[in-house]
């Protein structure tokens, strides 16, 4: 009897321990919290490697796609279409930009962090235009200050 419970119990410590991975949401705008027009909600946000992030198309008209060259080596890309809910897991370490096409030059962009990769390099806002790169430029101070 006692071989009996000393195999069960070996054998529920050979059971791998569950890692919960956290699904976070981004609301895509026409305006946020703050005021400010065609904006992500949050546009900066912290997850962890495995997390999900879902973008909700919270007023019509937007979308979310990765910024071409703007994520970690290794990392897959993504592209919503207009008013869809997609969702995206981030495995890869680092700082992934992203933005919604029809609003991109507008300022409509956001960051997000993956693990603790360090602090963003400026040069993930090159390329972007407009207020899309003033905006990406103040969203990669943020990080900086974590």
């Amino acid at each position: 009897m006692r071989a009996l419970a000393a195999l069960g119990l070996a054998a529920l410590l050979t059971i791998p321990t569950a890692t919960f991975a956290a699904d976070h949401q981004v609301l895509m705008l026409n305006k946020d919290t703050d005021g400010r027009p065609m904006q992500f909600e949050p546009a900066f946000l912290k997850v962890e490697p495995g997390d999900t992030v879902t973008f909700i198309a919270q007023d019509k008209g937007h979308n979310t796609e990765a910024i071409a060259g703007k994520l970690p080596d290794g990392a897959v890309t993504w592209k919503g279409k207009i008013n869809e809910e997609i969702t995206v897991t981030f495995d890869v370490a680092g700082f992934y930009a992203y933005k919604c096409l029809p609003h991109y030059s507008l300022g409509m962009v956001g960051l997000i962090q993956v693990g603790t990769p360090g602090a963003p390099d400026a040069t993930l806002a090159d390329g972007a235009p407009g207020k899309g790169k003033t905006r990406l430029l103040e969203l990669i101070a943020e990080a900086q200050e974590q």
